[in-house]
């Protein structure tokens, strides 16, 4: 045994027959470096633990640092077997809790979240969990600091909007809480990090001038005429978008449960404006779903949206900002300028609220079809006035 150094270690021979042998440093007892037959060498302490069982940990590849700071290691590693502590045991513990990642806690998440959440749910949680947040990923959960996700959350709203970063925000507590349920994570480091915009209850309702701006701009694309139907009859864009044949029966829609956000079924009068809207384009042989060429129907909804707004402004019109969601709003409220009653309304909207909400909604049952279809027609039709107007 001899003080370790760079021309003893790499001199050293591993036997004829063996796998691999240590040679052991005189300055440093317990400290050494093993040499495989291969060639490969790594810095090594052995110690024995409180129980008296003797331990061999790994100090890091020979050739990542100095035989000195090799040294250091082992003395600083071997002091702590002295004090009843086990070295070998930490470094395991350390290495499982290095393996927890950020992706693979959100891959676990969304496999517990799946049974949970509607499908279109889980599909923009996964897609904030596996893309937005996809630089955290790799990053061992325990080590993720409030500072790293301020900092990712700042990239999404530049990169992808703020809405966009309030919703990643969003998905990546709720999968930090679920860890801590589960014994994953102990905390959870989105608490206290800003909201990169306020989000507050929108009230936009489109002008018929502003109305007509946007039909003008509607081509006889599946978006163009996704956006029509939402115009003519107040549904959600994803109802809209996922929209099947088989839903369809001469003039009326029928949304099962499982399509709709109140999970109840939901029949929507069809005018005859929107029924040869649904009619302008080609249908695909063997394809329930109208629109899309996916199995949930319609995507591409930002690009396209963006798209849309281009041509209102290459037609020289002007539409204050919005989503596709105001015109929702937008027919709601033109419905009652009509003259719908608001029971009604909330009918049309499959809204569980206000008149249909509470005592009143359990025992009125009335579907109000006649009701709706009226007020769907009378809606349609003064929608046609307004794209005709000069």
């Amino acid at each position: 045994m001899t003080r370790l150094n760079r021309a003893v270690v790499e001199t050293f021979k591993v036997p004829h027959g063996k796998d691999s042998v240590i040679a052991w440093d005189s300055a440093q007892p317990g400290f050494g470096v093993r040499i495989n037959a291969g060639g490969t060498r790594s810095f090594v302490a052995q110690y024995r633990n409180a129980s008296g069982a003797t331990k061999r940990l790994s100090l890091g590849r020979y050739e990542a640092m100095s035989i000195d700071d090799a040294r250091r290691l082992a003395r600083s590693t071997l002091a702590k077997a002295t004090t009843g502590s086990d070295p070998a045991e930490e470094q395991a513990k350390a290495k499982a809790r290095a393996s927890i990642t950020v992706g693979s806690v959100a891959d676990a998440y969304l496999r517990a979240a799946e049974s949970r959440l509607k499908p279109r749910s889980h599909q923009e949680v996964t897609r904030h969990l596996t893309k937005h947040w996809e630089p955290l990923r790799p990053s061992p959960v325990h080590l993720v600091k409030r500072a790293d996700v301020a900092t990712t959350l700042r990239d999404i709203a530049g990169s992808r909007g703020e809405i966009a970063a309030n919703r990643a925000r969003a998905s990546l507590s709720a999968m930090f809480t679920w860890g801590m349920g589960e014994g994953m994570v102990e905390s959870n480091p989105t608490i206290g990090t800003n909201k990169a915009a306020d989000e507050r209850s929108r009230d936009h309702v489109l002008t018929d001038a502003e109305l007509r701006s946007v039909l003008r701009a509607c081509g006889d694309d599946h978006h163009g005429r996704i956006v029509r139907l939402l115009i003519l009859t107040g549904q959600r864009r994803d109802e809209v978008g996922g929209m099947a044949l088989s839903e369809i029966n001469g003039a009326l829609w029928s949304l099962p449960g499982a399509r709709t956000k109140n999970r109840l079924p939901h029949d929507v009068a069809l005018s005859p404006v929107a029924l040869e809207v649904i009619r302008l384009g080609p249908l695909r042989v063997g394809r329930d779903l109208i629109f899309g060429t996916r199995e949930n129907g319609f995507s591409g909804w930002s690009k396209a949206k963006s798209e849309l707004d281009a041509r209102i402004l290459s037609n020289g019109d002007e539409v204050r900002p919005w989503r596709l969601h105001d015109l929702r709003r937008t027919a709601a409220t033109g419905m009652a300028a009509l003259g719908t009653l608001p029971h009604v309304v909330e009918a049309v909207l499959n809204h569980i609220s206000g008149h249909r909400a509470g005592v009143a909604g359990i025992y009125n049952r009335h579907a109000y079809a006649a009701e709706k279809r009226a007020a769907l027609d009378e809606w349609s039709n003064h929608v046609a006035k307004i794209s005709t107007a000069a």
